[in-house]
């Protein structure tokens, strides 16, 4: 799996003009299945997304957890984490895990955020979103595969 998580006040998504989710402050968590991920992969990440100390502790320095501030996530999906762009100028998606797959881990990643007390709310899988947000500090970290 791959995710883009970032830091924010507030973000939002949008389907059609409608928010169908939102969160803030929080982690605004851009999510994609690789084909080959395996269901375990998907607690694994939650777990270190959950963890990682990226929100400020009174000092000002990155000491927090998003357990620890009581944070909520908004989880997109997004499949051109996936991209290959090694040859040539249009990016290849065809590391992303096939439609099927990729929608029950994603939804698999969502459950296992809230299974670990985060709330969270989602994107809408496959469909065309318009995501929002307010990246605060900023804050954004790429991890691949919960490394």
């Amino acid at each position: 799996m791959r995710a883009l998580i970032q830091r924010v006040s507030q973000a939002s998504v949008a389907v059609e003009g409608d928010i169908i989710g939102q969160t803030g402050p929080g982690l605004l968590i851009l999510i994609c299945a690789m084909a080959g991920d395996a269901p375990e992969q998907t607690a694994r990440m939650a777990a270190k997304i959950s963890k990682l100390r990226i929100f400020k502790d009174d000092a000002g320095k990155m000491n927090r957890s998003l357990l620890d501030v009581g944070g909520s996530a908004l989880v997109v999906s997004q499949f051109t984490l996936a991209a290959d762009t090694r040859s040539g100028n249009r990016p290849g998606f065809s590391t992303a895990a096939p439609p099927d797959e990729g929608r029950a881990l994603y939804e698999a990643f969502a459950q296992d955020l809230r299974a670990l007390g985060v709330a969270v709310e989602t994107g809408a899988f496959g469909a065309d979103m318009a995501v929002s947000l307010t990246n605060d500090g900023p804050v954004t970290i790429w991890l691949d595969d919960a490394q």
